[in-house]
């Protein structure tokens, strides 16, 4: 009873002491003192917690509790999560395919990339994992979510899924290396069709190859055109956007970075020298194409050297910095917006097609409305009920056409041939 009446008194006391300096330290922005309020939170946590945990893992969630609070791009990256970061960005890294972001208290896929686990499991852009090898991911931070859904190749793991006007269902993948390759090409009888599904170290270069080899096979007299196929493509290296359009122009701005700092604003633009000779050009993009896509697909808009077709994309037109800390990992912090040569900022409008295509429903290319930058969550609701975690309303029924055909592809090429022919009248 004792030991009860000193624990109240003392909370009482505490209370009282933190309402009458509310008023006082309600504006301070000292980081000293802030320290210290960290410093007694911690202690508090050390000594009160249900669940013991050492001061490095507060540390490490308070960072990225700040940095995910935020904008959903930034985080804290521990060494293991750096160097796979690292890794990915030279394009072959270990588990699924899949590029994720936190929404709805979910994991959404933001793209599943091209021959991976999840794109041959049949995973869409779009679809929300709901649980982990049976474990629920709600509330659960981002980071410990990929965590989990990573492990050793021929191992296997178990995603529950929300998709739109499905019900919820269950797939087990089988863990891989993944082997990105960012560009694949294939002669289109007179047409040359270039996919890039990320933008990894060399693209550009590979690219370039891809587009020599296409002129070779087709014939130089014979060639139309080219189809730039930048459906679901996730972004990834900035240099590498830059070097992709600068194969398309022959001078001209291609993307500028702007800060908070207006004198760190940075311009990338074109060197002369039009690989394709000037060829009509039709750039496809959808709901998945994000980041350096959109860099790329804004750049030739502006410039009107492409025709954009598809559907709008997805609006990341953020810059993220990965800055190192040394003995524990790094941080991934939004330090800058993309703006495209006409000064438009694409963050949460994405890149709106000259002419849109809509399209039947195919495995590889899914429809998915009211998706994109401006309907993801900047952090996780831990009070939301699971429930209510089906992002889908259950009386949206729309339909989509079934088919067995590339759509959206097929109208690209026929618009690269009206382009074509268009251009051979005028000449």
């Amino acid at each position: 009873m004792r030991y009860f009446l000193s624990v109240l008194m003392t909370s009482v006391f505490f209370s009282t002491a933190v309402m009458a300096s509310d008023k006082k330290n309600e504006t301070v922005d000292d980081p000293y003192l802030l320290m210290d309020l960290l410093g007694a939170t911690f202690e508090q946590i050390q000594s009160d917690s249900v669940e013991e945990i050492s001061y490095r893992q507060m540390v490490e969630k308070s960072i990225d509790g700040v940095l995910t609070s935020l904008d959903p791009h930034s985080g804290f990256l521990d060494q293991e999560e750096t160097m796979e970061m690292e890794t990915q960005t030279s394009g072959e890294f270990g588990g699924l395919g899949l590029e994720v972001t936190s929404d709805k208290d979910l994991v959404r896929i933001t793209t599943p990339i091209d021959d991976t686990p999840a794109a041959k499991a049949g995973l869409q852009a779009g679809d929300y994992i709901s649980h982990i090898d049976g474990v629920s991911v709600m509330g659960m931070d981002l980071n410990d979510a990929v965590k989990k859904m990573r492990g050793k190749p021929k191992t296997k793991i178990k995603l529950g899924i929300y998709r739109k006007n499905k019900k919820p269902f269950s797939v087990t993948l089988t863990r891989d290396i993944i082997k990105v390759q960012p560009v694949k090409f294939e002669a289109k009888e007179d047409i040359g069709y270039l996919r890039v599904s990320t933008f990894s170290g060399n693209t550009g270069e590979m690219l370039k190859e891809a587009i020599e080899k296409l002129t070779k096979e087709i014939g130089p007299k014979n060639l139309k055109g080219f189809v730039l196929d930048l459906r679901n493509n996730p972004g990834g290296l900035l240099e590498e956007a830059v070097a992709v359009t600068d194969l398309f122009l022959n001078q001209g701005e291609i993307v500028s970075t702007r800060s908070r700092n207006p004198s760190e604003t940075l311009r990338f633009s074109a060197k002369a020298g039009d690989v394709t000779n000037d060829l009509p050009l039709v750039v496809l993009i959808n709901e998945g194409s994000a980041s350096a896509s959109e860099i790329v697909a804004g750049a030739l808009q502006d410039h009107k050297r492409a025709v954009i077709a598809g559907l709008k994309s997805f609006g990341k037109g953020s810059v993220q910095t990965i800055r190192p800390i040394p003995g524990f990992g790094s941080i991934k912090i939004t330090t800058a917006r993309y703006y495209t040569p006409s000064g438009t900022s694409i963050q949460a409008k994405g890149i709106e097609p000259d002419v849109e295509i809509p399209r039947g429903k195919f495995e590889a290319y899914p429809v998915l409305t009211g998706y994109g930058e401006e309907n993801l969550d900047g952090a996780l609701d831990l009070d939301h009920q699971p429930e209510a975690a089906n992002p889908f309303e259950e009386d949206d029924k729309e339909k989509e056409e079934d088919t067995k055909t590339d759509y959206q592809l097929d109208r690209a090429l026929d618009l690269v041939r009206a382009i074509w022919t268009a251009f051979e009248r005028k000449e």
